[in-house]
């Protein structure tokens, strides 16, 4: 009885695939649209009230009372966002700007007052405020001429073919005097959601990506080549300079007015107008090596000391998956040992911020920034690059390889002792497949998106543990006929109607499963080695790896063909039940390294062959599998000498 339902179930497992669903995100989004909303609102008072005060006075009431109502709106929205800690702070704020409003104060004070509170939004109800990638200041230009030309003019003057029947006039992007107040970001909103009561409207058909494109090349329009060619000369003299913006996310939020308060005018101007230009310049100020990882263990400690727990363990683990997890395939193909020693201590790390002591969790840092120092010196450039990227692409792809071949060429003999020859094609469909969706995975981590190591760790773990249970209920159905006995008898009249189509699309979703879950992380560290500059190494590695796999495929496949066929049963049920156990430590692994389940630390050594790691955890689930397969062992044989008792 149990092996039929077990059949039904291996049956049923054809259609099973794993997805990341994520809970509802629609409160989320809302919160994050009304704080942008706010954000715009802010950016127009702050720019645009000058235009309407000076000295007390009046300049235009149409525009000053546009001022006042946004300043009202800003306060009306803020209230209506959902409590948070610094609400309260927030709301002074704005009850101070719209007072300033109303008392016609001057427009610095009010520039400042809208400044300091949108930033202050974004920080309390945070949202995105940079594109996720360089934008294409040339995809910008081309946009520009299409989208935009008619009516601000081929060269942003506000002079297009549409200019003189809109009311009011499109706006002068040329003009320096206003643009020097805009920032990026403010002007991405403004692309984006258009300008109430005017002719511009919003551009929500495009990209994010083409918005921000957009958006770059807007922001330089009001500046003459000789300011972008004295900010270039100030981004490499001036260390002050290059250190006031240090990434994409400062230079989207900052306008030259108030970079001005932190340079001078001059400076300022040139410096705004060449990062803009040349925004690829701040990949200068990016953190090398490790540095990340340093910096968030720091900033862990220090939450920990300021009693949030919570932010600190979300630092430590940014700590592996921002900073460590990038530079893990070259540290492992360089140094595996440190690369397993800082491995295990981040994970132990983790675990002791749950419970442990700050001078403990102190100490604990400092011998991980120790562990992280010694990887720089590993990581270096060094003359003996070449060699090392022949090695570790070999041995990555042997590593990697040889779980994924075992399972295919177990199939694969299988499937040839059964002599069921039509069902092969399924087998080697799947991996096929899988080598293919690997390749695409390869040219959308290297062009198109950057694979963060959570979704890598998430892919692999959940990857690891379906293979796991598949294979575990493969093992334990192999060998319960390994000891029934009569088995020529069971291939003629049994396999030809048990190995149906939906079988075969199983056994086709289990080989793409077992080596894609390989190819996957394969091709990162591929990626990862890469940018090192040894490409002909590395294919060297991998051509010799592939060569070896090969050999080793068909060593396996001619032996297997010369078992009898209870022995190849046994056997194969044993090396897949290996492969379940292995799998199954790896799979919970890779979901704690993700930050998805807790770990608990345990003292015994490291063994990535066996998927043996240091936490209770991925042994727990080891254990599970082995007793399991224990019992069925169990089971099946004594299920074999009541059959053999009753022929006698």
């Amino acid at each position: 009885m149990f092996y039929r339902i077990l059949d039904r179930w291996l049956m049923a497992m054809l259609l099973a695939t794993y997805t990341f669903i994520g809970g509802p995100a629609h409160a989320a989004d809302t919160t994050e649209t009304k704080a942008k909303q706010i954000w715009q609102l802010l950016d127009y008072v702050a720019v645009d009230y000058g235009g309407a005060i000076a000295n007390g006075a009046v300049l235009k009431a149409s525009e000053y009372t546009e001022m006042s109502e946004f300043a009202n709106a800003a306060e009306r929205q803020l209230r209506e966002l959902p409590g948070q800690t610094g609400k309260d702070a927030l709301l002074k704020q704005a009850a101070e700007l719209r007072g300033a409003v109303a008392n016609k104060a001057d427009p610095v004070i009010v520039a400042r007052l809208a400044h300091a509170l949108s930033s202050a939004v974004q920080k309390t109800y945070p949202f995105p405020v940079a594109p996720v990638a360089m934008p294409d200041l040339a995809r910008g230009a081309q946009l520009f001429q299409t989208q935009c030309a008619a009516c601000h003019g081929p060269q942003g003057r506000g002079d297009g073919s549409l200019a003189a029947s809109l009311n009011p006039k499109p706006t002068a992007l040329t003009d320096h005097l206003r643009a020097r107040e805009r920032s990026l970001f403010a002007l991405h909103q403004v692309i984006s959601n258009g300008v109430q009561g005017t002719a511009m409207q919003g551009f929500d058909s495009l990209s994010d990506k083409d918005r921000w494109a957009l958006a770059f090349f807007v922001g330089t329009l009001s500046y003459a080549e000789s300011d972008k060619a004295e900010g270039a000369k100030l981004w490499q003299a001036n260390a002050k300079a290059s250190q006031t913006v240090v990434n994409l996310d400062a230079l989207t939020q900052i306008s030259e007015h108030v970079l001005a308060d932190r340079l001078d005018e001059p400076s300022a101007k040139a410096l705004i107008a060449y990062l803009r230009t040349n925004p690829t310049a701040l990949d200068a100020n990016k953190p090398k090596g490790t540095a990340i990882a340093k910096a968030k263990l720091a900033e862990s400690v220090a939450a920990l000391q300021g009693g949030d727990r919570a932010a600190a363990t979300k630092l430590a683990l940014s700590a592996y998956l921002d900073g460590f997890d990038p530079v893990e395939p070259a540290l492992a193909t360089r140094n595996r040992q440190l690369f397993e020693k800082i491995e295990a201590a981040m994970v132990s790390y983790r675990a002791l911020l749950a419970n442990g002591t700050p001078a403990d969790v102190q100490a604990a840092q400092q011998r991980l920034q120790g562990y992280l120092g010694e990887a720089d010196n590993v990581l270096a450039p060094s003359e003996n690059d070449a060699v090392a990227a022949f090695v570790g692409a070999l041995t990555i792809l042997l590593r990697e390889g040889l779980e994924a071949l075992l399972v295919v060429v177990a199939m694969l003999a299988f499937l040839k002792k059964a002599e069921r020859k039509d069902v092969v094609v399924y087998v080697h469909a799947g991996w096929v497949a899988a080598l293919a969706a690997g390749g695409a995975t390869w040219f959308v981590a290297t062009y198109l998106v950057d694979v963060s190591g959570a979704s890598r760790e998430l892919t692999e773990g959940f990857s690891s543990i379906f293979a796991a249970v598949v294979l575990l209920g493969v093992g334990m159905w192999m060998h319960q006929k390994s000891v029934a006995g009569r088995w020529q008898v069971y291939l003629k009249e049994k396999l030809s109607t048990a190995l149906n189509k939906r079988t075969a699309w199983f056994l086709f979703s289990l080989a793409f499963v077992a080596m894609y879950r390989e190819v996957f992380e394969t091709v990162l560290f591929y990626t990862a080695l890469w940018t090192e500059g040894n490409g002909w190494p590395l294919l060297a590695g991998l051509g010799t790896g592939m060569a070896l796999l090969a050999l080793i495929a068909l060593v396996l496949l001619r032996t297997s063909a010369r078992l009898p066929i209870g022995q190849f049963f046994a056997a194969s049920s044993l090396l897949v039940v290996v492969l379940a156990v292995i799998l199954a430590g790896k799979g919970i692994a890779g979901l704690q390294e993700a930050g998805l389940l807790h770990t608990s630390p345990v003292a015994i050594p490291r063994i990535d062959l066996l998927g043996i790691h240091p936490s209770w955890e991925t042994l727990l689930a080891q254990v599970a599998v082995l007793l399991t397969v224990v019992v069925a062992f169990r089971i099946n044989l004594r299920s074999s000498r009541q059959m053999t008792i009753q022929q006698s």
